[in-house]
C-alpha cells in the first residue's frame, strides 16, 4: 500500500513539474542557507582558534599599564626589565618558558633590496612561547645572548622579500645602522588574528636590540608559557603577586600591568563567532518556514483541483487514511526533494565561501542530516491540513464538483 501511495504522489508531482519546483524553492533556499551559514561559521570559529593558538601554547602576555591598548592608563606605568623575566622563570611553578620581548619597527637592507619589518629582541625562550620552529639554521648561543652579538633569525616573509630564492644563512642583513649575520630562518606560520603576518619578523638577542635599536633597557612585553596541565588561574594570581612585589605596589595600589590569557581570548572569540553562526542560522531557518507555508498553499490548491479525483477514489472504496496518506506523502516528498537539492547547493556554496574567506571547510554530517530531517518534517506539518481536508471530503459532493 505504501509503495502504491508513493507512486501516486510522484505521478501527481510529475504532472506539474514547474509548480512543484517553485513550491520546493523555499525549502531549497532555506536548507541551503542554514547549512551554508553553519558550516562556514564553524570554519571561521576554527580559524580564529587556530590563529590565536599560533601565538603560543597556554600563553600569557604581560604588558605595562592597567588595560590593553594605547591610552593614558598605560602612559605612566614603568616598563619591565629582563630581570623580571628571569624572576618569573625561577620563582613561579607551572612555567614552561618566559621570554622578554623588545620590539622596534625598522627597514632592513640586503643585496640592494629593502623591506620594512619588525625586529624583536628576545631570548631563545621566545621560540618556545610562540611555537616557532626553524626551517634552517640555528637559534642563539649563550654567548650570543650574553655579549649582544650581531646575529639574527629571520621569518619566511623577510627571507623571501630580501633574499629572494637565495640561501639566507650566513648572509649579512643591515638593520638600521648596523649589520647582523643571519643564523636561522623560521618555518612559516602564516597570518595571525587581524591579518598580521607572523612571518614578517627579524629576531635578535634582547641585549643587541636594546643597545643598537632602542637605546634603553626597557622590555615591552613578557611572554609566559604555561606547562601542560598547569592551573592558569593559580599561575596568573602568583604572577600578579610577584610583579606587584617587584614593582613595589602597596596593598591599596592598583596593578600597573595587565595579563592577557590567549586561551581565554580564544574561547571568547570562538564563543562570539559561534553565537553569530547560530544567529545567522536561525535567520536563514525562517525561509524554511516560508517554504513550508508555500507547500501548504500549493497542496490546498491541489486538493481543490483534484476534488473529483478524490471523490472517485472515496466512492470506489478508498479509505480516508489512504487519501490522507497520499497527500501527506506528496507534501513530504516535495519537502524532502527540496531538502536534498538544498544540501547539494549548500555543499558547493560552503566549499566556495570557505576558499574565498580562507577558512577551513569541514563536512558536518550532523547539521546536514538535521536540515534534511527538518525539511521532511516541514512537509509533514504543513502538508497535514491539506491532506486532512482531502480525506474528509464527502464523496457525493466531491463528484458533483466542477
Amino acid at each position: 500500500m505504501f509503495w502504491s501511495t508513493l507512486l501516486l504522489a510522484l505521478r501527481a508531482i510529475r504532472r506539474n513539474l514547474m509548480r512543484s519546483f517553485l513550491t520546493t524553492l523555499g525549502i531549497v533556499i532555506g536548507v541551503g542557507a542554514v547549512v551554508t551559514m553553519v558550516t562556514v561559521g564553524n570554519g571561521a570559529t576554527k580559524a580564529v582558534r587556530a590563529q590565536i593558538e599560533s601565538l603560543g601554547s597556554n600563553l600569557l602576555q604581560v604588558r605595562p599599564g592597567q588595560r590593553l591598548g594605547p591610552g593614558q592608563a598605560s602612559a605612566g606605568a614603568p616598563p619591565f626589565r629582563v630581570a623580571d623575566a628571569a624572576a618569573i622563570a625561577t620563582q613561579l611553578g607551572g612555567i614552561a618558558a618566559v621570554a622578554p620581548e623588545v620590539r622596534s619597527a625598522v627597514t632592513v637592507v640586503a643585496d640592494g633590496r629593502n623591506w620594512s619589518t619588525t625586529v624583536t629582541g628576545t631570548t631563545n625562550d621566545y621560540f618556545t612561547t610562540g611555537n616557532w620552529t626553524l626551517a634552517d639554521g640555528r637559534t642563539f648561543e649563550p654567548t650570543d645572548l650574553l655579549a649582544g652579538a650581531s646575529v639574527c633569525v629571520i621569518g619566511a616573509t623577510v627571507r623571501r622579500e630580501v633574499f629572494g630564492s637565495a640561501d639566507a644563512l650566513g648572509r649579512s642583513l643591515r638593520v638600521r645602522n648596523f649589520t647582523c649575520e643571519v643564523i636561522g630562518v623560521l618555518a612559516s606560520k602564516g597570518q595571525a588574528a587581524m591579518g598580521l603576518d607572523q612571518d614578517d619578523t627579524v629576531v635578535m638577542p634582547v641585549v643587541t636590540a636594546q643597545r643598537r635599536l632602542t637605546g634603553s633597557t626597557r622590555v615591552n612585553t613578557l611572554l609566559v608559557s604555561l606547562q601542560p596541565g598547569a592551573d592558569a588561574e593559580h599561575v596568573k594570581a602568583s604572577l600578579a603577586q610577584l610583579l606587584r612585589e617587584r614593582r613595589k605596589l602597596g596593598p591599596g595600589d592598583d596593578d600597573n600591568f595587565n595579563v592577557l590569557d590567549t586561551q581565554q581570548l580564544a574561547e571568547t572569540l570562538s564563543g562570539t563567532t559561534a553565537l553569530l553562526t547560530s544567529l545567522l542560522g536561525a535567520v536563514a531557518a525562517v525561509s524554511l518556514l516560508v517554504g513550508g507555508i508555500g507547500i501548504m498553499n500549493i497542496m490546498l490548491v491541489s486538493v481543490t483541483e483534484r476534488t473529483r479525483e478524490i471523490g472517485l477514489r472515496l466512492a470506489i472504496g478508498a479509505l480516508e487514511r489512504e487519501v490522507l496518506a497520499q497527500f501527506l506523502i506528496e507534501a513530504v516528498v516535495l519537502a524532502a526533494l527540496g531538502g536534498l537539492v538544498g544540501l547539494l547547493l549548500a555543499t558547493g556554496a560552503s566549499i566556495g565561501l570557505a576558499a574565498l574567506l580562507r577558512v577551513p571547510y569541514e563536512f558536518q554530517p550532523g547539521i546536514n542530516l538535521l536540515a534534511f530531517v527538518f525539511s521532511a518534517a516541514i512537509g509533514v506539518v504543513f502538508g497535514y491540513v491539506p491532506a486532512r481536508r482531502a480525506a474528509r471530503l464527502d464523496p457525493i459532493e466531491a463528484l458533483r464538483h466542477e
